[in-house]
């Protein structure tokens, strides 16, 4: 422990990033802008040659920052597991999805800590950043790095701090989001504590991990429960001719008492999406129900069918069905301005739109190609320029994610019919016609 905490003080201490996506690249960067080295781990080879030659592959972390990082010697990244040994703190950024049944899978966790258990060594770090539900650090991981021979609190030590990322907010990055710490023991708590105060702007201290744990679930499922409410809403004033977009912009003038949440095409990014069905599992087996929660993503999930709904209404009135009508989807990320796909219900509108017999294309100018993804048959499409022709030719633009790059006013002028899920049409005057919401 004294070696250690003397390693974190001084800045030797070499840092390993386990997992080289949204949430492990701007941790490191956090870690090698405070002055530590980092190793970064993926089993992905692709990801791991790319870092190694100056290369990023995520917008927010530009090849500039990654080639800074390998020219000061600060970096290097790795496919090789059994050099997790040469590290001192291990962080652990590994996915933590949904299986089929929406049942909280592990799999990623699991490997990583069996990993980690045949090279861990006296006066290690573990702390998990993954999202996931409370108990998962003592109960799932914490056996696995034990089976090391080691015992945890006395050899090595282990804590969790949920990962915070918001890819495109550019006011926050890694280093500037204040981190929540909870510890298997004081220890524990103590370095990884001293650990994160050296790379980011505030640490928050709790009592365990599960406090942590649950915090993280607590904040996501807060805005997927917020979120559901104004997708209700949405869907309740559309009926009665009200634009729910108006009503929110009237209601958060409200100093006090309100925080505006938007309505949608549906959920998307890592953790919405994800995380209140991790809470609604670990209450079933409490033998509770959170109703409240469940209710929630029913409505959430639910968005998506509505929109196609819209859209099948808006193509009625022009005469023509969905099937052989010549769609196009603008924004295939989950969120403006970002190049990430991962959870997006724009994928989920594509699905169902191709179940209908649309010819669907798509333009997101962060996404140029789409890849495969889970619980999806994502065909094979390129994004497509949008020029005049183009546009004209199709039956309707589904505005699904409201870039900054989009011309809206172009868009609205060449095409016949906008159906716009983001207000991203707000300030458009002429042909308001073609426009509608959904």
């Amino acid at each position: 422990m004294s070696s250690l905490k003397a390693a974190i003080e001084n800045k030797t201490a070499n840092i390993g990033v386990i997992g080289l996506g949204y949430v492990g690249l701007p941790l490191i960067d956090a870690f090698v802008n405070a002055g530590f080295r980092a190793t970064g781990f993926d089993v992905d080879q692709a990801k791991v040659d790319s870092l190694n030659a100056g290369k990023s592959y995520i917008k927010h972390i530009s090849s500039d920052d990654v080639q800074g990082w390998t020219d000061k010697g600060l970096f290097e990244a790795t496919g090789d597991l059994s050099r997790m040994a040469e590290v001192d703190a291990l962080l652990i950024c590994v996915p933590t999805p949904l299986n089929d049944s929406r049942d909280p899978d592990l799999k990623y966790v699991e490997s990583t800590a069996e990993a980690i258990a045949k090279t861990l060594r006296p006066g290690q770090l573990v702390v998990l950043e993954s999202t996931t539900y409370p108990t998962t650090t003592r109960d799932v991981m914490l056996p696995i790095l034990e089976k090391s021979g080691l015992t945890a609190g006395e050899d090595f030590f282990v804590a969790y701090s949920p990962e915070r990322e918001d890819p495109g907010n550019q006011h926050y990055s890694a280093s500037r989001i204040p981190k929540v710490v909870g510890g298997l023991d004081p220890t524990s708590l103590e370095l990884a504590a001293a650990l994160y105060g050296h790379a980011v702007v505030e640490v928050i201290p709790v009592s365990s991990c599960e406090v942590a744990e649950a915090c993280k679930i607590l904040e996501n499922t807060y805005r997927a429960v917020n979120i559901a409410l104004v997708n209700e809403l949405k869907m309740l004033y559309d009926r009665m001719g009200i634009d729910v977009w108006e009503v929110i912009d009237a209601a958060k003038t409200k100093p006090f008492g309100f925080q505006a949440f938007y309505p949608g095409p549906g959920l998307g990014g890592h953790c919405i999406p994800i995380d209140p069905f991790y809470l609604t599992w670990l209450a079933r087996k409490q033998g509770l129900t959170t109703r409240f929660i469940e209710l929630a993503g029913e409505v959430n999930q639910h968005m998506p069918e509505y929109v196609i709904a819209r859209l099948a209404e808006f193509l009625n009135d022009a005469g023509k069905p969905i099937r052989g009508s010549r769609i196009c989807l603008l924004g295939m990320a989950y969120k403006k301005d970002v190049d990430d796909p991962r959870e997006s219900p724009s994928f989920v509108l594509l699905d169902l739109l191709l179940a209908r017999g649309a010819d669907v294309t798509y333009n997101d100018p962060h996404v140029p190609k789409l890849r495969p993804m889970r619980h999806h048959n994502v065909p094979n499409m390129t994004s497509n320029e949008l020029t005049p022709e183009f546009l004209a030719a199709q039956d309707c633009v589904l505005i699904a994610t409201d870039h900054s790059a989009y011309d809206y006013d172009h868009i609205v002028k060449h095409a016949k019919l906008v159906l716009d899920t983001r207000n991203a049409t707000k300030h458009v005057t002429e042909s308001r016609e073609k426009i509608r919401k959904a």
